[in-house]
C-alpha cells in the first residue's frame, strides 16, 4: 500500500450491530461484509455518538460531539465555519467526494467535499425541527409505526430506487478515478440509506430467508409502567399508542430488515469487486459502518433514538492492508474517532491541520488496529437531544459499564458483560456508586445540562420562527439530476412519501388505538396511571 492509501467509508442507515453474523446473528446474510472483515478489524463495541441521523453524522463529520457543535436534532445545520472529514483530508493532498446520504440541513449541501454525486433521500430546510414544549409525542417528521405494520415484500420501493443509484454513480466514480492522471489519493463517502423503515424490500431479497427461521427479539415487550423516563417518552414518540404490534408484525418487519441488509451487502461486494478489477483495492483502506442502529422490536421498541444497545452500537470494520487480518478489537470506540483515524492514515503532520486537530473530541484507533491497546482511550460519549424525553440526555461506556443520564431522572447503570441485555440496573444498588461516579465524572465533565436545555430551546424556537415566515421558502435541497426532487423525501413526510413510491403502492394501516390527548399522556410520563391497550 503507497504511503498515503486511497480511502474509502461506506455507510448504512439504522444498522444494528447485532443484526449481522460479525456480531454473533445467526440468522442475517453477509457475504460480503464477512469477505471485508476477514481482511481487516472488526470493532465489537463500536457505538455513535448520537443515535439519530443528522446529529451522528455531523459529529462523525467534525469529530466532535452534539452540544459541541450544536447539532441537536434532525433540522440543524452543521456550521460551515466547522471543518469536516472533507476538509482535513484536502489538508493532506487528497481529492474528495460524496456519494449518497449526508441530510445535510441549510445551505452548504459540500462541507469540504469537492464533488457530491447524487440527490439527497431527504429534505435539507428547517422541516424536521423538534419542539419541546409540545411533549414526548410530537414527531414533526410524520414517522410513525406504519413502516413496522406494514412490513413485508414488493416489486420495489424508493429506497431501492436511491441506493440502486448510489451503486451507480459510486461504480462510475471508481472508474474515473482507476483512469484518471491525477494520482492524488482519494478520500470518498458511500452513504446509503438501506436499510432504514420501512420495512418493505424487493422479493428477491425477502426470498434469501425462509420465514421460519426469522428470530423473535431477546428481550420481549417491557409493560409501560415499568419502563424508565426515557423509554416512556420514546413509547409516544414512536407511536407505540397508536397501533397494536402483533408476533407477525415483528416476524415481517425482521424478515424484510434481513433482507435489506442482504441487499445492502450486495452493493458492498460489488464495490469491493470492482476495487480489485481496477487495481485499487491494495491501496485502499476500506472501512464500513452506520450512523446508528434499530431497535427491531427489542424491548418492544423501535427504530432508534435511545442508548440502549440495538439503537446506540453500530458496527465498524476496517480493511486496512498494513495491519493484521481476521482482528477483532473489543475496546470501545464510537464514530468520532474515525477522523483522527484518518487523518492517521493521511500521515502528513502540517502546521495547517496542528489547530484543527486539537479541537476533536475523537481518539484515533491506529494503536488498537498496530496492537498497542495500551495507549487507546476506552470510553465512549453520546448524546440524544431531540423529540420524546425532551430534556438532555447523555451515555457513556467505560470497559464493560454503561452509564445513562436523562437530565432530571433517575441514573441507568448497566454492566454489559454480565447483562448484555440490559435488564438490571445497577443504579439501584448501593454497592454500585464508585463505578457510577467515575462514568458519571467522564459525562459531567465541562457539561452543563441546564444551560444546554437553554441553548437547545432557544435553538428550536429561532428554527421554528425562520420555518413559519410567509413567502418563498429556501430552496437548500442538493438535487444532482432533472426530477430527483420528485422521487425522495420533500415536504410529504418520511412515512407518506416511502409508501406512495412503493410499488405496489400501500394501503396505509391506520391507528387501531385510540388517540390520547396531551393531558392523559402527561398523566401517564408522570407515572399517575398506567397505559392499558
Amino acid at each position: 500500500m503507497s504511503h498515503q492509501p486511497n480511502i474509502l467509508l461506506v455507510m448504512a442507515d439504522q444498522l444494528a450491530a447485532q443484526a449481522l453474523s460479525l456480531y454473533g446473528n445467526g440468522v442475517c446474510k453477509t457475504p460480503n461484509l464477512e469477505r471485508l472483515a476477514a481482511q481487516g478489524a472488526v470493532f465489537t463495541n463500536n457505538y455513535s455518538n448520537n443515535p439519530l441521523c443528522v446529529p451522528s453524522r455531523a459529529s462523525m463529520l467534525t469529530g466532535r460531539l452534539s452540544p459541541d457543535i450544536g447539532v441537536y436534532d434532525n433540522a440543524n445545520e452543521i456550521a460551515s465555519s466547522l471543518p469536516t472529514m472533507a476538509h482535513f483530508m484536502r489538508a493532506q493532498g487528497y481529492q474528495t467526494f460524496l456519494c449518497g446520504k449526508m441530510h445535510f440541513i441549510g445551505p452548504d449541501q459540500l462541507h469540504g467535499f469537492e464533488e457530491r454525486l447524487t440527490t439527497d433521500v431527504y429534505p435539507a430546510d428547517f422541516q424536521w425541527i423538534a419542539d419541546w414544549s409540545a411533549g414526548p409525542a410530537f414527531v414533526p417528521s410524520g414517522t410513525a409505526l406504519n413502516g413496522v405494520v406494514e412490513a413485508g415484500p414488493c416489486i420495489r420501493t424508493m429506497q431501492e430506487d436511491y441506493d440502486d443509484d448510489v451503486a451507480f454513480q459510486a461504480s462510475r466514480k471508481i472508474y474515473d478515478l482507476a483512469r484518471s492522471d491525477d494520482k492524488k489519493p482519494f478520500f470518498g463517502v458511500v452513504s446509503f440509506t438501506s436499510p432504514h423503515t420501512p420495512f418493505n424490500v424487493s422479493q428477491r431479497y425477502w426470498d434469501l430467508y425462509d420465514h421460519k427461521d426469522i428470530d423473535l427479539p431477546a428481550v420481549s415487550e417491557i409493560p409501560f409502567a415499568a419502563l424508565d423516563y426515557f423509554s416512556k417518552a420514546l413509547f409516544f414518540a414512536h407511536g407505540r399508542h397508536r397501533h397494536s404490534i402483533t408476533k407477525d408484525h415483528l416476524l415481517n418487519a425482521r424478515h424484510a430488515y434481513y433482507a435489506m441488509i442482504s441487499y445492502l451487502d450486495e452493493k458492498l461486494g460489488q464495490m469491493l469487486d470492482q476495487l480489485d478489477e481496477t487495481g485499487l483495492r491494495e491501496d485502499t483502506i476500506v472501512i464500513f459502518t452506520s450512523d446508528h442502529g434499530e431497535m427491531m422490536g427489542e424491548r418492544g421498541m423501535w427504530f432508534k433514538q435511545c442508548f440502549w444497545e440495538w439503537s446506540a452500537r453500530v458496527p465498524l470494520v476496517i480493511s486496512d492492508g498494513r495491519v493484521a487480518n481476521n482482528m477483532r478489537i473489543d475496546a470501545n470506540s464510537s464514530l468520532i474517532d474515525l477522523l483522527p483515524t484518518f487523518i492517521d492514515f493521511g500521515g502528513k503532520d502540517t502546521a495547517l491541520l496542528r489547530p484543527a486537530i486539537a479541537e476533536l473530541a475523537g481518539h484515533s484507533l491506529m494503536p488498537l488496529l498496530t496492537g498497542n491497546a495500551s495507549i487507546a482511550a476506552d470510553y465512549v460519549i453520546a448524546d440524544y437531544l431531540a423529540i420524546g424525553p425532551c430534556v438532555p440526555c447523555r451515555m457513556v461506556k467505560k470497559g464493560e459499564y454503561k452509564y445513562i443520564y436523562t437530565h432530571g431522572h433517575p441514573d441507568l447503570l448497566f454492566n454489559l458483560e454480565a447483562d448484555p441485555d440490559e435488564r438490571v440496573n445497577l443504579a439501584e444498588y448501593a454497592s454500585n456508586a464508585p463505578i457510577l461516579a467515575v462514568l458519571k465524572k467522564i459525562g459531567m465533565d465541562g457539561y452543563d445540562p441546564d444551560m444546554l436545555m437553554a441553548k437547545i430551546v432557544a435553538s428550536q424556537r429561532r428554527r421554528s420562527f425562520i420555518a413559519k415566515v410567509p413567502g418563498k421558502k429556501p430552496d437548500w435541497d442538493y438535487v444532482a439530476f432533472q426530477g430527483d426532487a420528485e422521487r425522495y423525501v420533500r415536504r410529504d413526510g418520511v412515512d407518506a412519501t416511502k409508501s406512495r413510491l412503493r410499488l405496489p403502492q400501500a394501503s396505509t394501516i391506520p391507528p387501531d388505538l385510540p388517540e390520547l390527548s396531551s393531558t392523559m399522556i402527561d398523566c401517564m410520563m408522570r407515572g399517575e396511571i398506567d397505559f392499558q391497550k
